[in-house]
C-alpha cells in the first residue's frame, strides 16, 4: 500500500479545494477561518509534512523552513509571496507556488470601486446620512472629484494594472503608466502612455499602486513623491502595504498636499484601530478584500491545491503549475 503524502493547510479553505487535496494526500488543517494558525502549531506541523498550503498571512521564514524534514512544496494561496523566504526555500530544494491570473479581474474591479468611492466620498456621505446631518440639498454638499475624462497614473502595469487601464478607458480617462520595463505592445493596444515616475505623479489625478512589494518598491511613495502630486490627487493602493509610506501619506493628507486616499492594504494587517490614517474622513480603508469575490476565492483555493498536488506527484514542470520565479 502506497502511503499518501502529508499536507498541512494553515487556514480553513473552501470545500472544493479541501476535497481535491484529500483525494491525493493525508490532510491536516487549522480549522479556524478568521484566525491565523499560531506559530507554535505551524512549527510543529512543518516538521513532518511533504506539502504546506499557506496564506499570505503566514510567515514562512528561514527558521521555519529549517524545521522541515521532508517538505517538498509550499503552495501560497495568493498572487504575492513576500510572506515566504524564497531564497531559503530554494536552498532547501523546496518549490514555491502561487495563484496569479485568477484574481486579476476581481482585484481590478475592487481597485476601480475604491477609486470611485474615494473620489465621490461615498463612505463619508453614508456616515453623514446615518448621523442625521443631512438637512437639505446644498450646492457644494459632499462634492467630490470627477472620474470621467480625468488622468489616471498606474504604477505597475502587470496583469491587474492592465485590467485597471481597460476599465479606465471605459471612463474616457487619459491613462499614464510607470513600470520597471516599458510595454510598447500594451501602449499601442490600450492607447496608454509611459511616463517616468515623477512625471506621472505630477500629472495624474488618480494614482493607482499596483506594483509588487520588493526591496526596490518599499516606500516607493513617500514624502518627496507626495510633494510632486496635485493638491487634488487621490492615491489608491490595492497592491501591498509598505509600498506607500503610511506616515508620509498621513502627513500629505493632513497638510492637504493631496486630496484623498483609498487603501485596501496596510503595512501591518489587520491594521490597528488607532492607526492615524483611520481618523481621517478622506481615507477609505478596506480590510484587504481585493480578490474577495466568492468565485475568485474558490478558484484561488483550488489552484493552490492543484499546484501543491502537481508538485507532489512529480510534475513540477507542468505548465499548469504556477511556480514562483526564484531569480
Amino acid at each position: 500500500m502506497v502511503l499518501k503524502p502529508k499536507i498541512f493547510v494553515t487556514r480553513k479553505i473552501p470545500h472544493q479545494a479541501l476535497s481535491y487535496l484529500e483525494k491525493y494526500a493525508e490532510v491536516a488543517m487549522w480549522e479556524e477561518e478568521d484566525i491565523p494558525v499560531p506559530r507554535e502549531v505551524l512549527e510543529k506541523e512543518i516538521e513532518t509534512v511533504d506539502g504546506l498550503y499557506c496564506l499570505l498571512t503566514d510567515k514562512v521564514d528561514e527558521p521555519l523552513i529549517k524545521r522541515a524534514k521532508q517538505l517538498k512544496v509550499i503552495s501560497n494561496m495568493a498572487v504575492g509571496y513576500n510572506n515566504i523566504d524564497i531564497r531559503s526555500a530554494a536552498n532547501h530544494g523546496i518549490i514555491v507556488t502561487n495563484t496569479p491570473d485568477v484574481l486579476t479581474e476581481t482585484t481590478a474591479d475592487l481597485t476601480f470601486a475604491l477609486l470611485m468611492a474615494t473620489a465621490r466620498r461615498l463612505v463619508e456621505s453614508q456616515h453623514f446620512l446615518h448621523q442625521g446631518k443631512w438637512q437639505s440639498w446644498s450646492p457644494m454638499l459632499l462634492t467630490g472629484q470627477d472620474i470621467f475624462g480625468a488622468t489616471i497614473g498606474i504604477i505597475g502595469l502587470g496583469r491587474i494594472g492592465e485590467a485597471v487601464a481597460r476599465r479606465a478607458k471605459g471612463f474616457d480617462m487619459n491613462v499614464l503608466y510607470y513600470n520597471r520595463r516599458r510595454k510598447p505592445e500594451l501602449e499601442a493596444r490600450l492607447n496608454v502612455q509611459y511616463e517616468p515616475l515623477n512625471d506621472l505623479l505630477a500629472a495624474a489625478d488618480f494614482i493607482c499602486i499596483l506594483t509588487p512589494y520588493t526591496d526596490e518598491t518599499r516606500d516607493l511613495i513617500s514624502d518627496e513623491q507626495f510633494k510632486l502630486m496635485k493638491a487634488s490627487a487621490i492615491v489608491i493602493n490595492t497592491s501591498r502595504g509598505g509600498i506607500v509610506n503610511e506616515n508620509a501619506l498621513y502627513r500629505a493628507l493632513v497638510n492637504k498636499e493631496i486630496w484623498a486616499a483609498g487603501l485596501d492594504v496596510f503595512e501591518e494587517e489587520p491594521v490597528p484601530l488607532d492607526h492615524p490614517l483611520l481618523t481621517l474622513p478622506n481615507v477609505v480603508a478596506l480590510p484587504h478584500i481585493g480578490s474577495a469575490s466568492i468565485q475568485t476565492r474558490v478558484n484561488m483555493a483550488v489552484m493552490a491545491a492543484k499546484n501543491l498536488i502537481g508538485v507532489l506527484q512529480g510534475n513540477p514542470e507542468d505548465a499548469s503549475i504556477h511556480k514562483v520565479n526564484r531569480n
